[in-house]
């Protein structure tokens, strides 16, 4: 930024480094998280809260780090409580 004078924004979206906090996206990885982890769902329904962080890290992995990780948590929580 110092050398070629472009905005932080203009660095943040020309290196595709942006957080995504589109629900309807964070939504659609939890699905297909919670679909790949049947076992992992299975200990969170036991009562293994450690399961909620391992099926977090899996939606922050398919996101290739971009998710925001309160959006993933919350939306996976309430995914996991209504099944």
């Amino acid at each position: 930024m110092f050398a070629s004078g472009e905005s932080p924004a203009g660095v943040v979206e020309k290196k595709g480094l942006a957080q995504v906090s589109d629900t309807g996206t964070i939504e659609k990885l939890c699905d297909e998280v919670i679909a790949d982890n049947p076992q992992s769902v299975a200990d969170f329904k036991a009562g293994k809260a450690a399961a909620l962080n391992f099926l977090k890290g899996q939606v922050m992995k398919a996101s290739k780090g971009k998710a925001n990780p309160a959006l993933a948590g919350e939306s996976l929580e309430r995914k996991l409580r209504t099944r």
